[in-house]
């Protein structure tokens, strides 16, 4: 009965902890907000009362957000039309090059917001006694040679114990498949330019 009433003693002072974090949290979120007010000079100037809007968004536009430059944008526009997309924080091309240069490799994880792909262990039926893993990063949000950096590593059975064990992979392996990658994503551009 003690454990059972201690519990509920505890419940709400860890209650209000989070309550109190959440409204720190939000109180750091503003404090970069700043009132314009006009004075008395601009008001004479500006009889019709249109500068505080027009001061008011300005500041708006300019002030820095916790969802970056132009806030968070739910239904997409036409200002960005390198092919980054709304949904995703990196290129769109290169992410959906990525994903289909490495589809016959089982997905460990897919971060579209932070442009990171990694693979699980593929073993080529035949060749049973290696595997290849493969981590690849989308660095921006242009479609660019330099803005995709693909890892590849390998792994041999080792003979005594049947292991794995890590093995060096062939030069170029990695930049084989970039290259793979940048030539579907240029692929996948120039389909959606031409329909």
């Amino acid at each position: 009965m003690k454990t059972t009433f201690s519990a509920r003693r505890r419940t709400p002072a860890v209650r209000s902890v989070l309550v109190s974090l959440a409204a720190v949290v939000a109180l750091a979120a503003c404090s970069q907000t700043q009132a314009v007010f006009p004075t008395d000079k601009e008001r004479r100037k500006n009889p019709g009362g249109t500068y505080e809007m027009q001061t008011m968004r300005e500041s708006f536009e300019e002030r820095e957000t916790v969802f970056g430059q132009g806030g968070l944008n739910l239904f997409g526009d036409d200002t960005d039309s390198n092919g980054g997309g709304t949904g995703i924080g990196v290129n769109a091309w290169l992410w959906r090059a990525t994903l289909d240069t490495v589809s016959f490799m089982p997905l460990v994880s897919a971060d579209p917001f932070g442009g990171v792909i990694i693979t699980d262990w593929y073993a080529d039926p035949a060749t049973p006694g290696e595997r290849f893993k493969a981590n690849a990063y989308i660095l921006g949000r242009e479609l660019r040679a330099d803005g995709l950096k693909v890892t590849v590593f390998r792994q041999v059975r080792d003979p005594q114990n049947g292991g794995w064990v890590d093995a060096p992979v062939a030069p170029g392996v990695s930049t084989e498949l970039e290259d793979a990658v940048l030539m579907r994503a240029r692929e996948l551009r120039m389909a959606s330019n031409e329909g």
